[in-house]
């Protein structure tokens, strides 16, 4: 659920407000008028050497294995052949340490993603090196990029801490994604798929391909509908993708522009144990009560929200030893989440008692318009043996919430327009870092890595009170490369990390920022037909904000801080290729998360374990190609118990599950007007597993999010 906060209304100076941020806007735009006149002289250079420039994009946050750092990757190939509508998250459920879950559940609308445990607020994103996560909840929200995953060409998964990257600090993972590179020769492509619970995706996507050599223009659209698993858990969502491309032979500009509109029926509320075995599909938001006594549901308990970005990155090869990149970004997001309140208290929204009625139902508006806009920025110097990276960025986020009621039954003195809050908040974040892998003989290599990041929070509402924090974070990071020989690889790492509250965690008051130490050790073997990566970590932490699996009113999960705690694991994943016709990819988490000497709201409960955090994880995926272009593959997932709350109680704890899903592609490709026509279908939940993912905890009592039994989707895509 995005950041909606409810409020009182609050006394400020709007015009110096409007004036400081039109202000900052100016000389934001300023700076790409003057990009644009640098990219015109870019194309005079006298350039010697053609390089692909757009790994350019994400090098910076990027790993090798030649880094001391622990990883996966999914490039487009293996997208592809699941992009049937589903989320990203859903997409990279089979990879190691990764639970997903879905509101709907049926992986269109909300989703969301834990890494080792550590949710989404946890996990930095980046697109193409800019931070996606937003500013204030720091959380994710895929159901803003609707059908992103078509305009993917690669992402890599850094569990831990890893590399120091832009945005938010990574406290599970950090995600990278690479946004499709330019095409040579001009491209078409359609595809259309649809499915279970009325679930419908359509794609059209272009490429002119490249024009006199230095010039592409490419793009998306597409439009995604799902009426959900769960009851009314409807999705209406639309979005775009435009790329703009100039191609020198030391040189790669981009411009992007993509973005979304979503309209999600809500279903963030759960179900209690007694309705999960009687009607696991039902859904209590918009439920009402009407004036003859009948229960109703509201047609509108929606979540509305647009989001468009704009990003222009100018790669340049300046030698064969440097390179650099420099980008600029502007964010807009506008929305709000509308729901009907029954017997809502009038004062609380600035009504005043109609003779001796106090309380109304009424239908409100939670607004948020908000701007983020900054500036990210690397230079890379490589020889035989250094590989340094110097960058950083400043980005800046400001944030209008406030409220509406839209009809009230008893509307007393309100005016149409009306606001019965107003908040506003700006986040400022700097940073810079230094990376450097030393290759010290042929099989020894050092890796470090120094950043420096500075926040500034402010924030004024009834929840939060009034909040200027300002944060110093100092996050080194260093490790060893050690191959034995040309298969195996020995790595050792430690890393510090720092991260701010989040906006909900001021609610609470008495918030402190975060620390944790981060330590991996791993062994990697690479051999024609197995690969295997394993590792061992340890994360230890100081003022943890764990989550304690109660959700306040607009659905954002509350944490605390607690003293100390720790994550330690083992994770491997390997690939074997048995012959070629059969692959395996397993992968398996076993690991132990823990408070230690956890203390709530006075209670001593000694060393628990920490909420939301299974001890065993474990994928696999098994691919079948009985003749060329034919893919069968069977995708399997388990997920241990897990406890919704950190002092154990039996009735918090959620049950493990096991899913299987079968996935099959087939490729034709024609001599005719097509180059291609993929078939693609996938059957979700095969053994119709009824199970649950994700919970919360109101006091005692446990609600549930159950997930879809057996489904299907099917698609068709043309390339022409």
């Amino acid at each position: 659920m995005k950041t909606y906060f409810k409020g009182t209304k609050v006394l400020r100076n709007k015009g110096s407000k409007v004036e400081s941020r039109s202000r900052t806007k100016s000389i934001f735009f300023t700076l790409f008028s003057i990009f644009f006149t640098l990219i015109s002289s870019a194309q005079q250079q006298d350039s010697t050497k053609v390089n692909q420039l757009d790994d350019v994009l994400v090098s910076a946050v990027r790993v090798t294995s030649k880094t001391p750092v622990t990883f996966s990757n999914m490039d487009k190939k293996e997208i592809k052949y699941r992009n049937l509508g589903q989320d990203i998250p859903v997409l990279m459920n089979y990879l190691p340490s990764v639970v997903t879950t879905s509101d709907a559940g049926g992986g269109i609308g909300y989703t969301g993603i834990r890494v080792r445990g550590s949710d989404a607020t946890r996990v930095n994103v980046t697109i193409n090196g800019i931070p996606y996560n937003d500013a204030e909840s720091q959380g994710t929200f895929w159901v803003n990029m609707p059908d992103f995953a078509s305009s993917v060409e690669s992402l890599q998964l850094q569990r831990g801490v890893g590399t120091s990257t832009n945005g938010s600090g990574a406290f599970g993972a950090s995600l990278n994604m690479l946004t499709d590179s330019y095409a040579t020769k001009a491209t078409g492509e359609i595809s259309s798929s649809f499915g279970s619970f009325n679930s419908n995706k359509n794609t059209v996507k272009f490429s002119t391909g490249l024009m006199n050599d230095h010039f592409e223009l490419a793009g998306r659209l597409s439009t995604i509908k799902s009426d959900g698993y769960v009851d009314r858990a409807s999705s209406d969502l639309k979005s775009y993708f435009l790329q703009g491309t100039y191609v020198g032979k030391t040189t790669l500009i981009k411009a992007l522009v993509f973005g979304g509109t979503q309209k999600t029926y809500q279903s963030w509320n759960g179900i209690d144990a007694e309705t999960l075995n009687e009607n696991r599909r039902y859904n209590s938001a918009g439920a009402y009560t009407d004036e003859f006594g009948n229960i109703r549901y509201y047609d509108n308990e929606t979540d509305n929200y647009n989001q468009d970005h704009y990003q222009l990155h100018w790669n340049e090869s300046i030698s064969d030893k440097w390179s650099t990149n420099v980008a600029l970004h502007y964010t807009k997001g506008k929305g709000y989440y509308e729901n009907y309140k029954e017997d809502a208290a009038m004062s609380e929204y600035g009504l005043n008692p109609v003779g001796a009625v106090t309380e109304t139902d009424l239908v409100r508006q939670k607004w948020l318009d908000n701007d983020f806009y900054g500036t990210t920025f690397s230079a890379k110097y490589k020889n035989e043996k250094l590989d340094v990276i110097l960058g950083g960025g400043w980005n800046k986020y400001e944030g209008d919430h406030y409220g509406k009621v839209i009809w009230a039954r008893y509307a007393s003195q309100s005016e149409l327009g009306d606001h019965y809050y107003d908040d506003f908040s700006t986040k400022t974040d700097g940073n810079i870092f230094a990376k450097a892998n030393y290759q010290f003989t042929k099989k020894l290599s050092f890796y470090g890595d120094l950043q420096y990041r500075r926040v500034r929070y402010q924030a004024n509402s009834a929840e939060t009170g009034l909040v200027d924090d300002t944060f110093n974070f100092f996050n080194p990071k260093a490790g060893l490369n050690y191959a034995f020989n040309e298969k195996n690889t020995l790595y050792f790492s430690y890393a510090r990390a720092n991260r701010e509250p989040n906006r909900t965690d001021y609610e609470g008051g008495n918030v402190k920022p975060e620390k944790l130490n981060d330590f991996e050790l791993g062994w990697r073997f690479n051999s024609e037909k197995f690969q295997l990566n394993s590792n061992v970590y340890f994360m230890g932490y100081k003022d943890q904000l764990i989550l304690t699996g109660r959700l306040d009113d607009v659905g954002n999960p509350i944490r605390s801080n607690t003293d100390k705690s720790y994550r330690l694991g083992l994770e491997v994943d390997a690939t074997i290729a048995l012959s070629e016709k059969f692959t395996l990819r397993p992968n398996f988490t076993l690991s132990s998360n823990k408070n230690v000497d956890l203390a709530v709201d006075g209670e001593y409960y000694g060393t628990t374990k920490i909420a939301y955090s299974p001890e065993v994880i474990a994928g696999n995926v098994i691919v079948y190609k009985p003749i060329e272009r034919l893919y069968i593959s069977l995708l399997q997932k388990y997920v241990g118990e897990q406890y919704m709350n950190n002092i154990e109680l039996a009735s918090a704890k959620l049950a493990d599950y096991f899913v299987n899903d079968l996935n099959v592609s087939y490729e034709i490709k024609p001599n005719t007007v097509f180059k291609s026509i993929t078939i693609t279908g996938m059957v979700n939940n095969i053994l119709d597993k009824k199970y649950v993912s994700n919970g919360a905890m109101w006091d005692i009592y446990p609600y549930y999010y159950p997930q879809a039994g057996i489904n299907f989707l099917v698609g068709l895509t043309l390339k022409f």
